[in-house]
């Protein structure tokens, strides 16, 4: 071990980008590790690198005892065979000799390379660790290098990345070769080395992808409240202006739609809709729920509910394809939501409103007054004692006091000919639309 041993060490370090005095104790550390294995590992040997000549050099100490009295010659000598090599030693005195590295032999010297090269993998991959965990949540561009059982292997320069199957954006295809961009979501420590995680369908991708095709959402004038995703199919983005003469849709759409455009076309055409953000939740919804027009929202803080109601020809738009549009906006606000059109959330709230309160008289439960087909007040009415005790299995008593309530609260309509006979409308359907 020479000068050459010395270039080596300069040459990883700069190539590899490692601490030079981190490979000089790695070096250290392996050869010493041979020399016990090749000796006796309870030798107190010392290994040192002399940076000017290359050279490695190993001292084994041993501590002086009174001839006849060593117990443990790898730890121990005598006081004359110490004082051949130094006259002054005494007893208890702790004296070093060199050994010679050539003597490890052909094996040991395989073995310290060997904990070399390991060593300074695991130091490498220390580096790559360190520089990748800090770099979660940015955007990193890399070459497609082969197909793994979990997904797709990219090659990063510095390490490798895995962009697995539910990471990717569906019916996105891959070769390898293919240049893409992902966003770092997580970056693990594994026995094999740092696995760096990537995405193309996490939300985050998306905001991220804002915040460098937009110069408003990266100097925090423009703020991304929260992104709901279908990756490769449609997202809704919520934003807020931080300052009032600021448009944040204007803002993030650009010129002739240059900077959306700009997203849309790295996410394979993903329809965006942009939402402006409010503190006021209703307003949100109805700003989440465009393009649908909303004619009211009931607000449920306890059930964390909205329940939505829209005109009749409004329904398609608001559930949107497949459930889509509500799905989104649910996600996107954090809430529960209930679509329904004008005639059929009037229709189940004069339903509710008097059958509640007539079941809780009769001491029977509003589902099964629906069950047995009493949906109003009149259908109440006009059934007779007989059906009410068979359907609801009423006694007497709660027949009578059903009956005071219901004329209590709609007492019995004026003659055919003193008032108009009103056509119902029929009734629309209602959509759930349950956050997901």
């Amino acid at each position: 071990m020479n000068l050459e041993l010395k270039k080596a060490i300069d040459q990883i370090s700069k190539d590899k980008g490692l601490n030079r005095d981190m490979l000089i104790s790695t070096l250290e550390d392996a050869v010493r590790t041979s020399v016990l294995r090749r000796f006796n590992e309870n030798m107190d040997v010392e290994v040192s690198y002399n940076d000017e000549t290359g050279d490695i050099e190993v001292y084994q100490f041993k501590i002086v005892m009174a001839d006849g009295d060593v117990a443990n010659p790898d730890l121990q000598i005598e006081l004359s065979e110490a004082r051949t090599h130094d006259p002054s030693v005494q007893v208890d005195d702790e004296v070093g000799f060199r050994v010679k590295v050539e003597d490890l032999g052909r094996i040991a010297a395989q073995s310290a390379k060997q904990v070399i090269i390991q060593r300074m993998r695991d130091a490498e991959q220390e580096i790559i660790f360190g520089e990748y965990k800090d770099r979660v949540g940015e955007i990193v561009s890399g070459t497609v290098q082969r197909r793994d059982k979990n997904g797709w292997v990219v090659n990063l320069g510095r390490t490798e990345a895995l962009l697995p199957r539910e990471e990717q954006i569906p019916r996105e295809h891959y070769k390898r070769g293919d240049r893409l961009q992902a966003l770092i979501i997580e970056v693990r420590q594994e026995g094999r080395g740092p696995q760096v995680i990537i995405s193309r369908a996490h939300r985050d991708y998306m905001a991220a992808l804002f915040r460098r095709e937009v110069p408003e959402v990266d100097d925090g004038v423009v703020q991304v409240m929260g992104v709901a995703r279908d990756p490769g199919s449609r997202a809704k983005v919520a934003v807020l202006s931080r300052e009032r003469d600021v448009d944040p849709v204007g803002a993030c759409v650009g010129v002739r739609g240059s900077r959306i455009q700009n997203i849309v076309q790295e996410l394979h055409n993903e329809r965006i809709d942009i939402v402006v953000w409010s503190p006021d939740i209703a307003t949100y919804a109805r700003n989440a729920l465009a393009p649908a027009l909303v004619s009211r929202i009931v607000v449920d803080d306890e059930e964390n509910l909205l329940e939505v109601i829209v005109p009749d020809d409004q329904l398609t738009n608001a559930i949107g394809r497949k459930g889509q549009n509500v799905k989104l906006a649910a996600r996107l606000l954090g809430w529960k939501l209930d679509i329904f059109t004008e005639s059929r959330y009037n229709e189940a709230n004069a339903i509710g409103h008097g059958l509640e309160q007539v079941a809780s008289v009769a001491e029977v439960s509003l589902e099964a007054l629906l069950s047995a087909g009493y949906r109003s007040l009149d259908s109440l009415r006009t059934a007779s004692d007989e059906d009410l005790a068979e359907k609801l299995g009423l006694s007497a008593a709660h027949i009578s006091d059903l009956r005071s309530a219901i004329n209590f609260l709609a007492p019995p309509s004026p003659a055919p000919d003193a008032a108009a006979t009103l056509q119902g409308e029929p009734a629309g359907d209602g959509a759930n639309g349950g956050e997901q």
